[in-house]
């Protein structure tokens, strides 16, 4: 059943996942206030461009043309994107974490090249595990201000919000390198 979440003032939608528990419509305390703020910038394009508005159509033959001045592509920035989310994931979820090494783990190899198959991988990768991240954010057994135990400080509410920024972030860089590479179609506003 999709999440219901109501804030004075705003209304949000949120479909996470069919398991989740209805909120029964109203918001009952602040870590219920959070939790809706947390899945609002998770889910939705608060002040920028959403991940799949700037995916959307993107030519097939534009994926593996570096990006002028720097070192990479659109599909390598997609696969850094979907790289990172999930090692934030997993390093929320899983006790035996083993951190990947920077920059080699995060990056696909500069010369890599991405079929349409690759591309597709990328993107339903990033959005499984975002889902997955709006999970954890929507179970309320699960307390966000409390340190993850095999962290070293970290928090659940610091792990999101990193993975907000830095998709943020990116997906910013990624509408930029669209505008410049002309690969925004005729239709686009």
């Amino acid at each position: 059943m999709p999440v219901y979440i109501v804030i004075p003032e705003r209304s949000y939608y949120l479909t996470v996942k069919e398991n989740i528990e209805e909120w029964d419509g109203c918001v009952k305390k602040e870590e219920d206030v959070s939790r809706a703020e947390l899945l609002a910038l998770l889910s939705r394009s608060n002040a920028h461009m959403s991940f799949e508005e700037a995916v959307e159509d993107f030519p097939e033959s534009a994926m593996n043309t570096t990006f002028p001045n720097v070192t990479y592509t659109p599909w390598h920035l997609l696969e850094h994107m979907r790289r990172s989310q999930w090692d934030i994931l997993d390093f929320m979820r899983n006790p035996n974490y083993k951190g990947m090494v920077w920059p080699d783990d995060y990056w696909p190899q500069k010369s890599q090249k991405a079929t349409r198959k690759e591309w597709d991988k990328t993107i339903e990768g990033f959005n499984r595990d975002m889902k997955e991240l709006q999970l954890l954010v929507s179970d309320p057994k699960v307390e966000m201000h409390s340190r993850i135990p095999h962290g070293d400080g970290q928090t659940m509410l610091r792990e999101i919000l990193l993975v907000a920024d830095h998709n943020a972030y990116h997906t910013g860089e990624f509408t930029i390198m669209r505008q410049v590479m002309g690969t925004w179609g005729k239709d686009h506003k």
